[in-house]
């Protein structure tokens, strides 16, 4: 189960898009089915029935918040408990539930935890998902790419005068020469690291933060400011990888600059994405 991405804790999707109905997620591989239980909080089970293996996503959430089977019925609540086996009221229910894994809500994301076992921590998330009073836009696009080589990518500086010579990495390409050298400076942290890429030996005020395992955070030096751009790289289906760029900022808090926050981080984002798959 989730080989390759099993045991950590990873964000999945955005809690506002989980309502009543079914969402399914493919997850490293293994399919996950988000819903919402009568009281609200969210519950994530493995998407597949355990009486016969049917897709738990095909089924409808009652009043009562249960999941249920659309082949016989099988009611499932936000723990993966079984709370009704209709047609046959003598089943023993506690020993029939659905595979439910750990789940936490943290800001605007809902996180899960790749294996049914208790997670031994929580969520570590950086403050530009989570604080309160900033302004945060979503972009999400479906990479035909391994994750691990989305997460390369985010990490890797010295692809910026190149691939995004037009966007970000414009700064870099009119300071750099013929013989420009990059150094980077890296730092770990509880949590993974902070690498900072210095050219030709001026220290960088910009700098990314890398989330274990699979989150980079840019921070973007505007004086008394917060702008930060993060990528949450999500492993999917075998080979393609789910990548939501999250921008937060307090400063032009006007929503109706959210499209061109948006789209600005689409464009940094589709700047990589021939790069990357190839």
């Amino acid at each position: 189960m989730f080989e390759g991405f099993a045991k950590v804790w990873t964000p999945l999707a955005q809690a506002t898009a989980i309502r009543r109905k079914p969402v399914r997620l493919v997850l490293a591989g293994e399919p996950v089915v988000l819903f919402r239980g009568a009281d609200g909080t969210i519950g994530a089970l493995i998407d597949r029935c355990p009486h016969r293996g049917v897709a738990l996503s095909l089924g409808t959430v009652g009043k009562d918040g249960c999941l249920e089977c659309p082949f016989h019925g099988w009611r499932f609540d936000v723990d993966g408990r079984n709370q009704g086996t209709p047609l046959n009221p003598d089943a023993k229910r506690a020993q029939l539930g659905a595979q439910a894994l750990p789940v936490r809500v943290l800001g605007d994301l809902v996180w899960v935890y790749t294996a049914p076992d208790p997670a031994p921590d929580e969520p570590v998330a950086p403050d530009g998902l989570t604080a309160p009073g900033l302004s945060r836009v979503y972009v999400n696009r479906l990479w035909d790419c391994h994750w691990t080589r989305a997460m390369e990518n985010m990490l890797d500086s010295p692809h910026l005068p190149f691939v995004h010579r037009r966007s970000i990495g414009r700064v870099y390409r009119r300071r750099m020469t013929a013989d420009s050298r990059m150094e980077i400076v890296w730092e770990d942290t509880p949590a993974g690291g902070i690498a900072r890429a210095n050219l030709d030996g001026d220290h960088n005020p910009a700098f990314l933060e890398f989330f274990r395992p699979n989150i980079m955070a840019l921070n973007i030096p505007i004086p008394g400011k917060h702008l930060r751009i993060h990528a949450l790289v999500v492993p999917a289906e075998a080979g393609k990888t789910r990548l939501t760029v999250v921008g937060s900022r307090d400063f032009a808090r006007l929503p109706l600059l959210n499209p061109w926050f948006a789209w600005m981080n689409g464009l940094i984002a589709d700047e990589d994405r021939a790069i990357v798959e190839s």
